[in-house]
């Protein structure tokens, strides 16, 4: 089909000239294709993880250490969505202020050459975390439809939805939201019959 740009318009839902890379902290939600039950079913108001369920939450936990300038906090895997917090900062580096025993100088990180495994001079994005996330639960996901003789499929529907959280207020209410998510399922806009 030939571009029509009166037709194909996709519009970024980031807030516009914002910094990404900012520390702050970030409401993520990350829906499956077709909104599909995926990762698992409620039961007594309560996630039971299937083993790509297990896949998406073992990810997630294992996101600060691919990224040293992010720490997840609540964090809640759905049927067919999970929505989390990430906090990004500055990283840090070594031991800190405190001088080494054996009296040496302390190391300076060269951050120009300094590799681990992010672009070099560029912290990463809440849209790299996301993306990387998508890549390594999907990759994961699709091993098992391999091992299985089956087709996978689209895992991930295209974009994510994020609010930057400014205020301990909208911090609070966000983190109720996530934790009381398996509770709410039957009043959940993102709810399917299971």
């Amino acid at each position: 089909m030939k571009y029509k740009p009166n037709i194909h318009h996709r519009r970024s839902i980031r807030l516009k000239g914002y910094d990404y890379s900012r520390e702050g902290l970030y409401f993520i939600t990350i829906c499956c294709q077709d909104r599909i039950c995926r990762f698992g079913y409620i039961e007594n108001d309560e996630m039971q993880l299937n083993e790509f369920g297990q896949i998406a939450y073992d990810e997630w936990m294992k996101l600060s250490e691919r990224f040293n300038n992010m720490q997840i906090d609540v964090f809640q895997i759905m049927p067919n969505h999970i929505h989390g917090i990430i906090s990004l900062h500055t990283p840090t580096v070594g031991a800190g202020f405190t001088p080494a025993q054996n009296a040496r100088q302390p190391q300076i990180i060269d951050w120009e050459s300094y590799n681990d495994g992010q672009p070099r001079g560029i912290a990463p994005t809440v849209s790299d975390i996301v993306g990387a996330y998508k890549s390594l639960v999907a990759n994961g996901c699709l091993d098992i439809y391999k091992s299985k003789n089956e087709t996978m499929g689209t895992l991930w529907q295209r974009n994510y939805y994020d609010h930057i959280i400014r205020n301990e207020n909208s911090y609070r209410n966000i983190t109720e939201y996530i934790i009381n998510n398996p509770a709410n399922w039957g009043k959940d806009k993102f709810y399917q019959r299971q």
